[in-house]
């Protein structure tokens, strides 16, 4: 018994307390806003479109897990890809346009040299 005491004793001596410490928290912590459910439910919109969906599995991932990961994402990260998915042009992309832009410059050069 007294073994077990002094077990008990140099345990509580070198485990370090740690200290807690209680405090208010806003609104917008403890439950989710309006804004970020709707931000959500349009990324998970963009999600479940068809040409999505095929995109996603021509890139290995399935779109129920895609679904899953949006579902897991923090309201910031949903923030961040609504951003983004509002800046992102509506079309295919400018390559094509730059690759033209440059082969012109290049034939304009040669011409007048």
């Amino acid at each position: 018994m007294r073994f077990i005491c002094r077990v008990l004793v140099v345990a509580l001596m070198l485990l370090p307390f740690q200290a807690v410490q209680a405090g208010m928290i806003g609104t917008d912590r403890a439950a989710p806003s309006v804004g970020a459910q709707a931000e959500r439910a349009a990324v998970l919109s963009i999600a479940s479109r068809a040409d999505v969906a095929g995109q996603l599995q021509s890139l290995g991932l399935d779109p129920t897990t895609a679904k899953d990961r949006v579902a897991a994402m923090t309201d910031d990260e949903i923030r961040s890809l609504q951003g983004n998915l509002g800046s992102l042009p509506a079309g295919a992309s400018s390559g094509w346009a730059w690759a033209a832009v440059i082969i012109i410059a290049v034939v304009l050069y040669y011409n007048w040299r």
